[in-house]
């Protein structure tokens, strides 16, 4: 371990001796015309979560052309976003690949006026170094984040220090914007988007062609998996919610997925009194678009709960180990429900009766 260490510290003082660029205090970015983002470390869930920070800059640089660096993990999240004028999508594993590599040096080697690095909850040092070899004139990145000093800060030339345990309930929409409001830069629009066209719209309409029941049916969606096993509410519990939403309610209902959520579909499907038709292995606009299209969606804490938290559909979503007030989508007809770190303390009447209060709602306000 200590030879481990030793390393360690002999490599990044070589590279801080190498790549080191001076500290400035100026809070003045000037108007920069040519943004480039780095965002290959975030997860699904952080990018949507952090659409603000992209607002932002195109509120304060309405004239500004936005590049950004994503990861193959979490790119079609911004893949049609309006905020984006170019993407790349950085893969590690192609990187001694000579065609890759050369287009990879092409996109950092443009001239930018600044760069961000912006975080959520841990920090990259591939994402610093990304920002490092960028042809930028500058460079914004944490300098430390909740206290633990960014040891590759000297990467960049504007170091802001980030520390979000002074505001424990805020949510990531309004965090991720700390790195630039030190420059001035900010919205009052803290709502994530996932924009999708003419054609995602088509393959939903078709795909709700098929399962509607009859033209006055609610359309209800479900998302029963997770990557983490502890935000998966129990797949019996869903069973019943599934029957009790088909017994008082005229609505047809779906759930979503992908081939890594087959064992929590099947056993729905399995176990449910009704056809369960699935929306899955769908590109994350296709899946937005018939969101979009639903009356209510109710989902586990994952990230298909930040793909329908970024349409303006109805949604319950249900929370176990994780904070929702940082995490959970954002507006005025987006509820949630936990009862505490366990997801299962959630019963089904918890979820049903609060499905009813939203439809009955709907139905109200269409009457008027």
């Amino acid at each position: 371990m200590a030879k481990k260490n030793f390393l360690s510290d002999l490599f990044s003082a070589l590279l801080k001796k190498l790549l080191e660029v001076p500290e400035n205090i100026s809070k003045d970015l000037g108007e920069p015309k040519k943004i480039l983002i780095v965002r290959q470390h975030n997860q699904l869930g952080d990018l949507l979560a952090g659409v603000s920070l992209l607002r932002a800059l195109k509120e304060k640089y309405p004239e500004s052309s936005i590049t950004i660096i994503l990861s193959r993990e979490n790119y079609k999240g911004l893949l049609k976003s309006r905020f984006i004028n170019e993407h790349f999508v950085f893969d590690k594993s192609k990187l001694f690949n000579p065609v890759y590599f050369i287009r990879l040096i092409k996109v950092l080697r443009k001239e930018y006026d600044v760069v961000f690095v912006p975080v959520t909850v841990s920090v990259s040092f591939t994402s610093n170094f990304l920002a490092r070899i960028s042809k930028s004139r500058i460079r914004v990145g944490p300098k430390s984040l909740d206290g633990k000093e960014n040891e590759s800060q000297f990467f960049f030339d504007r170091r802001i220090s980030i520390d979000w345990r002074k505001h424990p309930d805020s949510h990531v929409a309004d965090r991720i914007l700390d790195l630039v409001r030190p420059f001035g830069i900010d919205t009052n629009n803290f709502s994530s988007e996932i924009n999708f066209d003419d054609s995602d719209i088509s393959v939903a309409k078709r795909f709700l062609k098929e399962i509607r029941k009859n033209d006055s049916s609610l359309i209800i969606g479900l998302h029963v998996g997770a990557g983490k096993p502890q935000n998966r509410w129990s797949l019996f519990k869903y069973v019943q919610l599934i029957e009790l939403l088909t017994k008082n309610f005229n609505c047809s209902i779906y759930l979503t997925g992908s081939d890594a959520d087959n064992e929590e579909l099947n056993f729905v499907k399995s176990n449910s009194k009704i056809f369960l038709p699935v929306f899955k292995n769908r590109e994350i606009s296709q899946v937005a678009a018939l969101i979009s299209l639903s009356d209510l969606f109710i989902t586990n804490d994952t990230g298909t709960m930040h793909i329908a938290g970024a349409t303006n559909t109805s949604q319950i979503s249900l929370f176990g180990p994780t904070n929702p007030y940082n995490w959970a989508p954002i507006g005025p007809n987006k509820y949630f429900i936990r009862k505490s770190e366990l997801i299962d303390d959630i019963n089904v009447n918890d979820v049903y009766e609060l499905a009813v209060k939203i439809i009955n709602s709907r139905k109200e306000n269409e009457k008027k």
